[in-house]
């Protein structure tokens, strides 16, 4: 037989697009169409619809950026469609190849209850099934003009409509068709039919006997078909597929979990506002389609969305409550939001599944047992303990399949973390989060499954998201098509909770990965947006003293602990880490509102923590200083107040014979050239150079930044071909009594520069202040030191990990970019230095010969997605501390991070609410209870990476003691001393006496 397969398949394309998807609304009559444009943000739904309306019409252009406007359609059923399928069809200006990127709707009734969402994929709001005809028709949209900030044919090119100050007037959109038609459903189960059956072929080897059928029925459907009159030949058609159609899939098929999704970027391309809306529309969207879909199951993370809901529009939230009551509309992933999890703290990221989790479960009853994270940048490898110490097991991850270097070599395996948690996870092989049940997906995440042979289950997130819109009919109708067909893996629609327990079942001892799950791409969100960052690093440190004075003060003088305010707060900053808020990767309008969030945050923190030391000190004259760091310094305890010591030794400052200035506290002498370089450091105690002879430190370094793609994501290896190092110095001066002040220019900025070697400290501070006025380029602050080391550690959460100072595998050198959190510490047997930062996470690490070289990442200055991205004033704060063990590397991130307070009172001193000793213990944090029941919380952890003990020793009555999880719920009995794996976190609940 002569092979004719290109002109079939050509053939069943033209027929499909030509003749049979036109013909699935075979009847139309325009609506008319007023509107009102909303003069600023957005109004509610009444004020919307009670608005006066002026006449628009198709053709029409429509929507400023950022604008909302109120279309009210109306029409009447024509009397001749009487027991037909009707449908309004509703295109406000879309472009169907960006879902979620662009224009969108919510569509209400008369009475202000909402239908459903419109969006490219999703325009039809059905009107009767069937019709008597005559019907009254009268919808109300609510439409959002959001501009398209990257789309098809523009990607990455600097615009200013990220933000409404900058966005202009211009109208975005063009009203495109606002119909009445009547729905044929035979001709669109057709559509499906050949759709599936095109793809499968398509998929299929040319040689298998099954393409070959199912390019015989297509033809033999095809024919059938009167091209002239398809709406009363499809039955005929559909009939020529039956058989094909039914036959069954192979036993050994792949098993496809689908699980409805709409992953929708908190923030992103779009404003916070813009969110609650979109999840609006997504919910009534959702709801509706489980209405229609027995089978549908649909599953939405973030508690943050489902609480904006339920703030927001009450009435959508009612149907998804109803639908979670179902077991349909599944709550999952149990965090506040999809957070990055390179760059919160220890405590911020328990925290995401604290609040997370207890919405879940005071909202729903339901608690989950897997983290869903489809597209967040990377795992730090803190997190599977987090994972289990709140509750949960498993994890869902997407992104690692956009390395840029290596293909990660599993798709289901145990992650195991720093203190060796493990937890079962999955990173689906279908490569999308945003799966439509296409031939060509199911048979990628087929061929592309790792553990064949083993296991025989992926999961696929099935719905449009990053912009919302979730799962859609068509999506449906492929589903059922395919959930037992021949060729095909086997598509069924399932709670990832039902995926999790059988795969699992079936792959129980699956390959292990230790350490990070590095996402080799996204290097850059470590950097861009620094102010961003630095107010989320400042608002975790304060969140902490807060917490801890407002406890101490509580149970010692009944000072009202702030239960609201502070959940009011962590919610606030737990949704700024967010991966594409926290990461610097969102529109400017974000970052805008980001900076002033954290402005009112640290004014509102600052204020708890002044009331709470005030009640604490009493009113006087004697000083005390506040030492909320969890270990002692300068003889005041670890979460207590004191006198302050007398100082015990000065610092000199002296003339460099070749130029520039020596300092001198008696532990290091530090000299910087007349460059304004460090170029030694000496530890006086231990006889050692920190800095390699010919070498300098605090050296400023500028790249060219300019990434193939993803601007404000990517560093791109090659940046380091160009680089130039800021020598040239402005001015160079003794600044006070143990500082040096250098001046630079460079370009259009400025640097400002305060060496510092404070008396009595073992570090030398280094404050710079950069006016940044580059574009595309990246500024480091480099440290060569004069240590061998084959591997260096990061903080990271409860703990810190290892990376190669060489690059030796092409995964070691996928690593030219990472996070840490306080500190970076490198060391020979016996001797090392730590950089300690206050704000600072990208960094890179290199080694040359016996010179290991640290440098931090300062800024950047991408112009996509913000094209001002860090202009402006920033302000930066390093240490090197020369003679480091990894323990005062801990000591020297928690210090420079939370600063002494002082205060004039009558009080002598605060000694600690708990005082908690043993070698590397660490308390992250020290608490009331969240339930008001008035017991204390610590949560501590051992952060050298030994084994060890924790003594704790509470300065309060304590009636009972628990370990609990991490939503502070008792588990098991403990005494006060707690012997401690490496790494690993506890919580106590030390409960005190009720008064009555």
């Amino acid at each position: 037989m002569h092979s004719d397969h290109s002109l079939m398949e050509a053939r069943l394309r033209r027929v499909l697009d030509e003749r049979v998807r036109p013909a699935v609304y075979p009847a139309s009559v325009p609506l008319d169409v007023t509107v009102w444009h909303a003069p600023g943000e957005p109004v509610p739904v009444a004020e919307g619809m009670a608005a006066p309306r002026t006449p628009i019409a198709v053709g029409d252009t429509w929507g400023a950026p950022w604008g909302t406007s109120w279309f009210t359609v109306s029409g009447t059923v024509p009397a001749a469609w009487a027991g037909r399928t009707v449908e309004a069809l509703l295109d406000i200006g879309f472009d169907g190849d960006m879902p979620g990127f662009q224009c969108e709707g919510l569509v209400h009734r008369a009475d202000g209850s909402p239908v459903k969402g419109l969006n490219p994929r999703n325009q039809w709001v059905r009107v009767g099934d069937p019709v008597a005809g005559g019907e009254e028709v009268l919808l109300h949209i609510e439409a959002a003009s959001n501009p398209v900030i990257l789309g098809p044919g523009m990607p990455f090119l600097p615009t200013e409509l990220g933000d409404r100050e900058t966005a202009g007037v211009a109208n975005q959109y063009t009203l495109r068709r606002m119909d009445l038609a009547v729905f044929d459903r035979t001709v669109w189960e057709l559509v499906h039919d050949l759709e599936v059956l095109g793809e499968l072929a398509a998929e299929l080897p040319l040689d298998a006997a099954r393409r070959w059928d199912i390019l015989r029925a297509t033809e033999q459907a095809l024919d059938a078909l009167d091209l002239q009159d398809v709406n009363a030949t499809a039955a005929a058609a559909r009939e020529a597929l039956a058989g094909v159609l039914a036959a069954p899939a192979t036993a050994s098929a792949h098993r496809v979990s689908a699980v409805g999704h709409a992953h929708i970027d908190s923030a992103w391309l779009w404003p916070l506002r813009e969110t609650v809306r979109k999840v609006a529309r997504t919910a009534a969207n959702m709801t509706a389609l489980l209405d229609d879909a027995p089978d549908f199951v649909f599953a939405m993370s973030q508690a943050q969305q489902f609480a904006w809901i339920k703030e927001h529009r009450p009435e959508v939230y009612a149907r998804v409550r109803e639908a979670v009551s179902d077991g349909r509309f599944v709550p999952a992933g149990g965090m506040w939001v999809e957070s990055d999890t390179n760059m919160p703290g220890s405590e911020a990221m328990a925290r995401q599944f604290v609040h997370g989790r207890r919405f879940f479960l005071e909202e729903f009853g339901i608690e989950n047992d897997e983290v869903w994270l489809p597209d967040t940048f990377g795992f730090a490898p803190g997190l599977p303990q987090i994972i289990r110490a709140a509750g949960a097991k498993w994890l869902l991850t997407q992104k690692i399949s956009w390395s840029q270097t290596n293909v990660f070599p599993h798709h289901t395996f145990a992650w195991e973390g720093i203190d060796g948690t493990r937890v079962f996870t999955h990173f689906p092989p279908v490569d999308t989060y945003n799966c439509e049940v296409t031939g060509v997906e199911l048979a990628h995440a087929a061929r592309n499954f790792k553990e064949k042979g083993a296991a025989g289950s992926s999961l696929a997130p099935t719905g449009f998201g990053d912009g919302g819109g979730g799962t859609t009919r068509e999506m449906v109708a492929r589903a059922a098509r395919l959930r037992d067909l021949e060729g095909s893996p086997k598509v069924v629609w399932e709670t990832p909770a039902a995926f999790f327990t059988r795969a699992e079942a079936e792959y129980p001892d699956p390959p292990v990965w230790v350490g990070e799950l590095y996402l080799e791409l996204h290097r850059g969100t470590l950097t861009s947006q620094a102010q961003t960052k630095q107010g989320n690093r400042r608002s975790e440190h304060l969140l902490y003293e807060a917490e801890l004075w407002a406890a101490t003060a509580a149970v010692r003088t009944g000072f009202p602990y702030p239960y609201e305010a502070l959940d009011r707060l962590w919610k606030t900053v737990l949704l700024h880490q967010f991966h594409d808020i926290l990461p610097g990767s969102s529109i400017a309008w974000v970052h805008r509102e980001a900076r002033a969030t954290y402005a009112r945050l640290t004014e509102e923190l600052d204020g708890i923590v002044t009331a709470a030391q005030r009640a604490l000190a009493g009113e006087g004259t004697h000083t005390l200083t506040f030492n909320a760091a969890p270990h002692p310094r300068d003889g005041i305890p670890a979460g207590g107040a004191a006198s302050p010591a007398a100082a015990g030794s000065t610092t000199r400052v002296t003339p460099r014979p070749a130029g520039g200035f020596v300092l001198d506290n008696g532990l290091l002498r530090a000299e910087i050239d007349g460059r304004g370089l460090l170029v030694s450091v000496y530890d006086l105690a231990a006889g050692r150079e920190t800095i390699p002879a010919g070498s300098a430190a605090n050296l400023l370094q500028i790249h060219a930044d300019f990434p193939n793609q993803w601007d404000a994501w990517d560093i791109d290896s090659f940046y380091r071909n160009q680089v130039t190092d800021l020598l040239a110095r402005d001015e160079l001066a003794a600044d006070g009594e143990a500082s040096v002040r250098v001046t630079r220019s460079f370009g259009s900025s400025h640097v400002r520069q305060v060496i510092t070697l404070a008396p009595g400290t073992a570090r030398v501070e280094i404050a710079t202040e950069v006016d940044w006025h580059e574009t595309e380029k990246l500024l480091k602050l480099a440290f060569p030191l004069d240590v061998r080391a084959e591997r260096y550690a990061s903080e990271t959460q409860f703990g810190h990990h290892y990376r190669p100072t060489h690059r030796n595998t092409s995964w070691d050198a996928a690593k030219f970019e990472s996070c840490n959190h306080r500190f970076v510490h490198v060391e020979e047997p016996g001797w090392g230095v730590a950089l300690v930062t206050d704000s600072t996470y990208g960094h890179d690490v290199t080694r040359t010969g016996t010179t290991t070289t640290l440098r931090a990442s300062l800024l950047r200055a991408p112009l996509f997605p913000d094209p001002r991205t860090d202009q402006g004033v920033h302000r930066f704060r390093h240490a090197l501390v020369p003679g480091a063990a990894i323990g005062d590397a801990v000591r020297e991130g928690y210090a420079f991070n939370l600063p002494p307070r002082r205060l004039n009172g009558s009080t002598a001193e605060v000694p600690p609410l708990v005082e908690v000793t043993g070698a590397g213990v660490v308390v992250s944090a020290v608490k009331l209870a969240d339930d008001g029941s008035g017991d204390v919380v610590v949560r501590l952890y051992e952060s050298h990476g030994a084994r060890t003990t924790a003594h704790v020793t509470p300065s309060f009555t304590v009636t009972g003691t628990h370990r609990t999880d991490l939503l502070e719920r008792p588990q098991e009995e403990s005494t006060l001393d707690i012997p401690l794996r490496p790494f690993e976190l506890t919580t106590l609940r030390l409960t005190r006496p009720k008064s009555n």
